[in-house]
């Protein structure tokens, strides 16, 4: 009965893990869209958003869209850390629909959810859970999204949970942001999702 059970457990385990797919394949930049003149390149097999000379807002799109789903990534914040993930978003030229999980130096609410051109700030994490972020160092983001509720967890603490219908009637993909103002390097790598 536990070889069963434990074949059992094993055999689930594999087909969420079969489920998972990678949204960056670590040699280019296959399966997504850069929209503005900011920089997105591959280096030594990870993710690099760089600010370019227009100092402007960049986004990197998937191709593809995604509505409920689990959205696993680390990120490495160099310089100035600004930048953001986007939900059922989509962008046209350098301006994007959609909402916002935060990717910011300390002090600024990563994992917070922002609206863009609409209502801003809809929930920021408590403030001492801003200890959690590692400035300099890979942190671990997660994002999952359910029809109208979108929870988001930093290093594997929880930093927020928030149920909208706004949110639950979006449509799009997933985008990377790197703010406007210049001197913003971050990296990215390990982005997965699951669908569910």
């Amino acid at each position: 009965m536990k070889s069963y059970l434990l074949l059992t457990i094993l055999l689930f385990s594999t087909l969420l893990c079969a489920q998972q797919k990678l949204l960056f394949n670590g040699n280019d930049l296959s399966g997504w869209t850069v929209y503005g003149t900011e920089l997105w390149y591959v280096e030594d097999g990870e993710l690099v958003c760089e600010s370019g000379p227009d100092a402007q807002y960049g986004y990197l799109g998937t191709d593809g869209h995604y509505k409920d789903f689990e959205l696993s990534l680390e990120f490495k914040q160099e310089a100035d850390g600004n930048s953001g993930v986007f939900i059922r978003s989509t962008v046209e030229g350098t301006k994007v629909s959609g909402w916002q999980v935060e990717v910011a130096p300390p002090g600024h609410d990563t994992g917070g959810i922002y609206e863009s051109y609409g209502r801003g700030w809809l929930i920021k994490p408590a403030p001492e859970k801003d200890k959690v972020l590692k400035k300099g160092e890979w942190n671990q983001m997660k994002i999952r999204v359910v029809g109208d509720t979108v929870t988001s967890w930093l290093n594997g603490t929880e930093m927020v949970t928030l149920t909208d219908e706004k949110i639950g009637a979006g449509e799009g993909g997933i985008a990377l942001q790197i703010h406007d103002g210049g001197g913003i390097k971050v990296k990215w790598r390990n982005i997965k999702i699951q669908e569910l």
